[in-house]
């Protein structure tokens, strides 16, 4: 079956529908719902009973480059600050450091057991170097699987920052093996620009971003995850025309999105959050689309050495090397090796060293599928099993609260007070979110003219307001106060 414009709405619903029931599945057998999307996919291609021939790899990298945009931006929203601060520099090493290291470690293995020259197993080792946050946490929720100490975070935080390095190394290393004249440090340049740039335009971006989604006055609430959309392409196609790393910029101009105060927050969150599962979906059943098994099988061999060397070797020097200055026992750093999963992202990668023509090209996105598929079943289905066994784990009533949690515990008052707004006050004018007001307190209602009136970010205060206040203690009254310019009778 050929896909069509008359067909493809209807064949794309029918294996949205198909992989969001193989993932509610997948939940009660702890298997990441990476596996079955992916299985659906093969299902329906040119080799499995649904027939539909796809082979289109520029098609395929560009639905995966615009669906990891979406799921780094969503989870750069979901970055809290505060969650991730105490971990930052770990994180940050596990993401940079621990990328070069698998890079080079499993490339020097490749070169040694195949015909690869030694670019091009390093090649493959980027390639797979970057881990995959959405199939880890979705298994530890479907187990209920808590985390002691900061493990969640910094785990988070690696998977959601190291896809740009991975990208670099990635592009770098397919232009080294079609042009061999070059030497490494003609990429010095190269990987300075997209550092420089990737940061830079990602904070400035982010700060630009905040101060247009609450300036500009929409009218439709809709509207404005429109505009963030508009703002999200914009930061990674303008970064990356540049020299710069667009990944980076995009997930950076996330986190600070996500911890500012912005109109309409809550819906922009949510929007984001199921675009992100729309684009996790399409993403691996176009994936599964571009395989061939019958070509898989003969690197099975191959890909298994592979495949065990990465995640009993290359991870755990990788995570023990990157994080030897920290305080961490043995057994969490064995967890956090445990936790290396390859997703969708490596496969995703080996699309580029296709399409720029390298010669063993084909080979190596083989093997980077069933590395992907070999992490995902032997680690992801052990995750929890792991947790407890290396005593990381902590029963249910005893969990750490995630983001989530303490963004609901935040929501939940103690104090109750109305604060009449004076006619001359500095704040009259003045929207909502402009007011930098106490992140433990929040207006439930304001009365106006004798009507009560529900507020959001964008309702601009005016004289005589009576605010309906609710906040978690005194303290967080007195924050109140103060974002008003009130003094307290």
């Amino acid at each position: 079956m050929n896909l069509t414009t008359e067909n493809i709405l209807l064949i794309g619903s029918v294996l949205l529908f198909i992989s969001i029931l193989a993932g509610k599945t997948s939940y009660r057998f702890g298997v990441p719902t990476l596996i079955f999307f992916l299985v659906v996919g093969m299902l329906a291609g040119s080799e499995g009973i649904g027939k539909i021939y796809f082979d289109n790899m520029v098609t395929a990298q560009f639905i995966g480059v615009v669906a990891l945009n979406f799921i780094l931006f969503s989870g750069g929203l979901d970055t809290k600050w505060d969650y991730i601060k105490p971990v930052l520099s770990r994180g940050l090493l596990l993401s940079t450091v621990g990328v070069l290291l698998t890079t080079a470690s499993v490339g020097a293995f490749v070169w040694q057991v195949t015909n690869f020259t030694l670019l091009e197993g390093l090649l493959l080792g980027a390639i797979v170097s970057s881990t995959d946050a959405a199939a880890v946490f979705s298994i530890l929720r479907a187990k209920s699987v808590g985390l002691k100490k900061n493990l969640r975070p910094t785990l988070e935080l690696e998977s959601g920052s190291n896809d740009p390095m991975a990208y670099f190394l990635t592009l770098t290393l397919t232009s080294l093996v079609i042009d061999q004249n070059q030497s490494f440090l003609s990429v010095i340049p190269f990987f300075i620009k997209q550092i420089l740039f990737g940061v830079a335009i990602g904070f400035g971006m982010g700060k630009l971003s905040v101060l247009l989604i609450n300036r500009i006055r929409l009218g439709f609430e809709g509207l404005y995850s429109v505009l963030v959309i508009s703002l999200m392409g914009f930061t990674f196609s303008f970064t990356d025309s540049i020299g710069g790393n667009g990944f980076l910029a995009i997930y950076l101009a996330a986190v600070y999105i996500g911890n500012h105060d912005i109109i309409h927050k809550k819906t922009i969150m949510r929007f984001f959050d199921g675009i992100a599962w729309l684009m996790q979906i399409v993403l691996f059943l176009t994936l599964g689309l571009l395989v061939f098994p019958s070509q898989i099988l003969p690197v099975i061999g191959i890909g298994l050495l592979i495949s065990l060397f990465m995640i009993l070797v290359a991870r755990p020097i990788s995570v023990y090397v990157s994080l030897v200055f920290f305080r961490l026992k043995h057994r969490e750093k064995l967890f956090i090796s445990w936790v290396g999963l390859r997703g969708a992202v490596p496969i995703v990668f080996a699309t580029y060293p296709l399409i720029a023509g390298v010669e063993k090209a084909n080979m190596i996105f083989n093997i980077v599928f069933f590395i992907s598929v070999t992490s995902v079943l032997l680690q992801g289905t052990t995750l929890p099993l792991m947790a407890k066994w290396l005593h990381v784990a902590v029963p249910e009533k005893l969990k750490r609260r995630t983001p989530l949690d303490m963004e609901l515990s935040d929501n939940v008052k103690s104090e109750l007070t109305e604060i009449i707004i004076p006619a001359d006050n500095e704040v009259v004018g003045k929207q909502i979110v402009e007011l930098g007001f106490p992140k433990t307190a929040i207006i439930a209602m304001i009365k106006r003219n004798g009507v009560f009136i529900t507020p959001n970010g964008s309702t601009v205060l005016e004289p005589r307001d009576t605010l309906l206040v609710l906040a978690e203690n005194e303290e967080g009254v007195d924050a109140v106060y103060e974002s008003l310019h009130i003094s307290e009778v």
